[in-house]
Formats: structure tokens, C-alpha cells, sequence
């Protein structure tokens, strides 16, 4: 056991190599299945960077040099919805490519009809009538960007689909929500006489008043997203039959609808409002620390998941062989603080749970206890599976956009954990309040800059030592994606379709910075920035 725990990590960092070199690639367990003797099947999605930034064959090149990390960011005429700002990093060379993935999209929920009544997944972009609805994802993959591509192609089309079969009860948000739908997704009526009720049913509208729950629309908008990612998660595994989809991702969704702030979260990376300076958290990292006690009861509910390796209880280190008998202190699901107990043979299993802070693994392997795919994971050299310890559902935050005045200032960050890894979140609210208070309100770069120079304070400067942040303190040697998202819309926006978009590919110079156009914009050393 000692030896499969030292080689753990091992499966976790080989990244993803890009499609067209797969045929150079050995198979591996867990990312697909082989075709015959002709190799692997063919990947869901190729290896890209998001779509709205539109990159150029040689721009993708560009941005995987982990020497420099470009920045990439939108350019000035970049059309995403409310002037988001955005930007991305590669990693420092943990992985091949930037196994990170975003995804910002305009959609218009309605009722299915005609050719999409029994389809899912549809794409009509002249199709503008409908609930407006903006979404905004990052996906932080792991062991491979295959479900985190899948995830930024296919979830927001998921809760498009899935909320657009409740459009009319979403419609009218005054009316109590109808607690029965008939098949056809219309509000179930039942007759004075109750023939239309089932066997169980109240007729008298006294006793119902009493027993019913009010739900509201808020509540069932909640609903939709966390079923939209644990059907995202199904999906995903069922198309592992036809293609490759590697590795896994944490998911973070932000939806807008009818003056609400929707922010769904499974996995590590966060999201917080800065309003008037302060801030309003949106999002739990999920990890093997904070969740230790539903993994725990799962151990001890299901103890053949533990293969025989692990065991539910937690340590403060390895036990030796030497301390059976003596008494240790230890804590299981049960608890939050600690107690002592005696020493048996089967506590010197290796612990379920496993390290601290950044360092905790769930079966010595994997660090995020929330997200998607991970679906063939497995412990080293076992047949031992993980995901069953994985949960793909969300926690979701709401934030009304009514109940606050807000100024240009005040804007939703959403970043993957290579931001926070470094950077608080008073550290990011100061960051960004500060130099958004410097810009002009009207510039329409203003939270793309904000955004890529938040990225910057986290990425540092290449120094002998690697990446420095000022306080010459590492720098965050992983993926960094980041939205910055006002809280106001802005007028003048084009609002018909889904928008198209452009990109600038920021490429660190060393010692200087220079400009092309058409064409990438080259940026400054964070040294030389202004």
C-alpha cells in the first residue's frame, strides 16, 4: 500500500496531449476505451481554448508556452454580454496544456415546440425570443481537459434545455407554482368531483392548504441547476462509450434571469461580489477537508468501497505497527473534534482522508471532492473506483440584483483555484476595487483589464526561483482563469442572438512589450505594467 500511496499522483499530472498528437499517445485506463486494435476512440471535442476568444492555429500554439504564460484576454472590440472582462494563464508546466476551460454565452429560454420538442442540446442562435438568460462557466480540469471541454460546450445548453420545459411557470413568477404537472408540462387540474385525482389525493382545499409546501420560482430555477449538472454527469459517462472523454473538472456556473444572480458550485473554485468594497461570498470549496465527514459515513456505510486499503477513520498521522493497543486520538463522521481510542489491526489501513489544506487527498489520489467526470478514476495500481466518493451536485447561492443599488464598481469574480491558491478573496476585492476605480466608467475595456491584471498579481514574475508574487512569495504555478462580471448591464449593448466574440493573445515579452495589429496584442511584462 505504502508504495501505490508515493505513486498516487502519478496518473494525476500527465495533462492532456492535444488531439492531433493522440496517435503518438499509449492508452491509459480511464481515458476511453480502445477501438480494436486501431487505438483509442476519437475524442467528444478537440483540444481548445474558448470558444468566444476565437483563436487562430498559431495563437493556440502561442498561448501553451509555459516558459512565458500569455495572457489571454478579449480585445477591445470583444462583444461578450455586459462588457464582461475575462482572462486565462497556463500553468507553469504541472500539465501540457491548460487544462482549465470557460465558457460565456447569451441564450433565450422558452418552451420547446416543433423539431426540439423531444431534442435536447439544440443550437439556434437567430433565435431571440424567450427569457434572456446569461451564463458564465469555468471548469477546472483535471487528469485531462476532456470533461472539462465537454462541461464548457454542453452545461449551459443543459440548463437552457432544462428550464425551458418550466418557461411558462417561470413566466409568471407571481403565481404559486402548481405543486402536479399534467404529461404535456401543464399545470394538473382535478375535478370537483376528484375524478381526475390520484387514490392519495386531497380534494378539500382547507386540508391542502396546510399539508401543501409553497415552492417558489426561485427555488425551482435552484432545482434546475442542480439537476442540469448531475444530468451534465451522466452525460458525460455515457458518451465515454463512443469517445474519449479524459479526466474530470470542477464546475462553477453563474446564470442571470429575471434580475437574479444564480451561482452553482462543484469543486475548488470560487466566486465572490464586490460591492461598495465589500464582500459577499457566492460560493464552498468542496474538498476532502471540508466534506470529510459525508466521505467518512459513505466509508462506513459502504465499506466495500474501501477495497480493503482504507480506512473511514481519520489520524492525526500513520499509525505504526508497534502502537497497536495504545490509544490515539482519532474522529469519525460523527464528530468535529477529537477523541481517544484504542488501537486495532484494521486502523492501520490508510486513511480514506489524507493530509492537510491544499495537500488533502481523498484515497491518496485526488483533491476535490466535488465536479465532473472522474468517472474511471481508480486508486493506483487497484481496481479501487473513486467516484463513488465524487458528487457531481452543486451547491447553489442566489443573489437578488434588485435589493441593491449598484455602481459601475461593484462586479461577481469567478476564478479557478489557481487565483485563490495565492490570493484572498480581500486580496482580489482590494485588487480589483482599486483599479477599477482608476478607469474610466465608460472605457469598455475596463474589466478585461481588471481581470488580466488580477491575474497577473496571482501569476507573478519569472524570477531564478520561479514565479514571484511582490512579497517574493511563490506565484500561483497553475491554470488561472478569471471572469470579471459587473453587476449593472450596460445600454448600448447588442442584445439579438448570441453573441460573437474576438480575442487578444497578451504574450509576456521579457523586458519589453510591443503591438501587432491586426492581430495579437502584445502586453507588458508585469514588471513594465503600468
Amino acid at each position: 500500500m505504502i508504495s501505490k500511496v508515493k505513486n498516487a499522483m502519478s496518473t494525476l499530472v500527465g495533462g492532456m496531449i492535444p488531439h492531433h498528437h493522440h496517435q503518438h499517445q499509449q492508452h491509459h485506463p480511464g481515458d476511453g476505451h480502445h477501438c480494436g486494435s486501431e487505438g483509442i476512440l476519437p475524442p467528444r471535442f478537440p483540444y481548445g481554448r474558448p470558444d468566444f476568444l476565437e483563436l487562430t492555429p498559431e495563437l493556440l500554439q502561442c498561448s501553451t508556452e509555459h516558459a512565458t504564460r500569455p495572457v489571454l484576454t478579449g480585445k477591445r472590440d470583444s462583444r461578450l454580454p455586459w462588457r464582461t472582462g475575462y482572462a486565462e494563464v497556463i500553468n507553469a508546466g504541472k500539465s501540457m496544456l491548460n487544462e482549465d476551460q470557460a465558457s460565456c454565452e447569451k441564450l433565450y429560454v422558452k418552451k420547446p415546440t416543433g423539431k426540439h420538442r423531444n431534442s435536447t442540446l439544440h443550437q439556434d442562435p437567430g433565435d431571440t425570443t424567450g427569457i434572456p438568460l446569461l451564463f458564465w462557466g469555468v471548469y477546472d480540469g483535471h487528469a485531462g481537459s476532456g470533461a472539462a471541454i465537454a462541461a464548457s460546450k454542453l452545461l449551459h445548453r443543459l440548463i437552457r434545455d432544462r428550464l425551458g420545459e418550466v418557461a411558462h411557470l417561470l413566466e409568471n413568477p407571481a403565481s404559486p407554482l402548481p405543486i402536479c404537472l399534467a404529461k404535456n408540462g401543464s399545470p394538473y387540474q382535478t375535478t370537483e368531483s376528484g375524478a381526475a385525482e390520484e387514490p392519495d389525493a386531497v380534494s378539500d382545499p382547507t386540508i391542502r392548504y396546510h399539508m401543501e409546501k409553497v415552492v417558489s420560482v426561485e427555488s425551482l430555477v435552484m432545482g434546475v441547476l442542480e439537476n442540469a449538472f448531475k444530468q451534465m454527469d451522466e452525460l458525460i459517462e455515457r458518451e465515454k462509450l463512443s469517445y474519449t472523454i479524459s479526466g474530470g473538472c470542477c464546475a462553477l456556473a453563474a446564470v442571470h434571469m429575471m434580475g437574479k444572480l444564480y451561482v452553482a458550485n462543484a469543486g475548488d473554485s470560487r466566486a465572490i461580489i464586490i460591492q461598495n468594497d465589500e464582500v459577499i461570498p457566492m460560493s464552498n470549496e468542496f474538498t476532502p477537508e471540508s466534506e470529510r465527514q459525508r466521505l467518512q459515513y459513505l466509508g462506513f456505510l459502504r465499506p466495500e468501497l474501501l477495497g480493503n486499503e482504507f480506512t473511514h477513520m481519520e489520524f492525526p498521522r500513520r499509525i505504526q505497527h508497534s502502537e497497536l493497543g495504545k490509544k490515539m486520538l482519532y474522529r469519525d463522521h460523527t464528530m468535529t473534534g477529537w477523541a481517544y481510542r484504542t488501537i486495532v489491526e484494521d486502523d492501520l489501513k490508510f486513511p480514506l482522508i489524507y493530509g492537510e489544506g491544499k495537500k488533502a487527498r481523498v484515497m491518496a489520489t485526488i483533491g476535490v471532492t466535488r465536479g465532473l467526470g472522474d468517472h474511471d478514476l481508480k486508486v493506483y495500481n487497484s481496481n479501487i473506483h473513486i467516484k463513488p466518493f465524487l458528487s457531481c451536485c452543486p451547491e447553489v447561492k442566489v443573489y437578488d440584483l434588485s435589493e441593491s443599488k449598484h455602481g459601475p464598481d461593484d462586479v461577481l469574480v469567478m476564478g479557478t483555484d489557481g487565483l485563490w491558491d495565492v490570493t484572498t478573496d480581500l486580496e482580489v476585492a482590494d485588487a480589483v476595487s482599486t483599479f477599477l476605480s482608476g478607469c474610466d466608467p465608460s472605457d469598455p475595456m475596463r474589466y478585461t483589464l481588471a481581470a488580466q491584471d488580477l491575474l497577473m498579481r496571482s501569476r507573478g514574475v519569472l524570477k531564478e526561483r520561479g514565479w514571484r508574487l511582490p512579497s517574493d512569495r511563490l506565484g500561483s504555478g497553475d491554470d488561472i482563469t478569471v471572469f470579471v462580471i459587473p453587476l449593472v448591464g450596460h445600454e448600448g449593448e447588442t442584445t439579438t442572438g448570441v453573441e460573437q466574440y474576438s480575442c487578444t493573445l497578451q504574450t509576456i515579452g521579457p523586458g519589453s512589450a510591443s503591438s501587432v495589429s491586426p492581430g495579437p496584442v502584445m502586453a507588458p511584462d508585469p514588471q513594465l505594467a503600468l
